[in-house]
C-alpha cells in the first residue's frame, strides 16, 4: 500500500474474515482507516464478490496458494488486470490504474 500514491489510498474495506484479525496493526502502520462489510451483506462489496468469482477460475475455493510460486500468482494477477471488466465501461483495470496515476485529479473523492 505504501506504493501507491496518497489519492488511492484514502480507506480500505475489508470483509469480515477471519484472516483480518489484524486490522488495527494495518490502520496504525498506514494511516489509512479500515472499514468492514456487514456480515451476510456481499452487495456491500461487489467489486470484491467478482474479484472472487474471477479468482476462482483459476484457484477452486479451498485451493492452498502456498502450493504456487510468487510468478506464478503474479501471472494470473496480470492476466486479471488485463481483463475488460462491465464495471470499468469495458476497460482493463490496469488501464484505469494507469489513467489515474497520469490524471490524479480524475480521481474519485470518495
Amino acid at each position: 500500500m505504501e506504493k501507491l500514491p496518497s489519492f488511492l489510498r484514502n480507506s480500505i474495506t475489508w470483509d469480515q474474515a477471519k484472516e483480518m484479525p489484524r486490522h488495527a496493526d494495518f490502520t496504525m502502520r498506514s494511516n489509512m482507516p479500515a472499514y468492514f462489510c456487514d456480515p451476510r451483506s456481499p452487495w456491500q462489496r461487489g467489486t470484491n464478490e467478482n474479484t472472487n468469482r474471477l479468482l476462482r477460475e483459476y484457484f477452486p475455493k479451498g485451493t492452498d496458494l502456498s502450493d504456487y510460486s510468487q510468478p506464478e500468482l503474479d501471472a494470473v494477477a496480470d492476466e486479471l488486470n488485463d481483463r475488460p471488466r462491465e464495471t470499468l465501461g469495458w476497460r482493463k483495470p490496469n488501464q484505469v490504474f494507469n489513467e489515474l496515476l497520469l490524471n490524479p485529479t480524475d480521481a474519485p473523492t470518495t
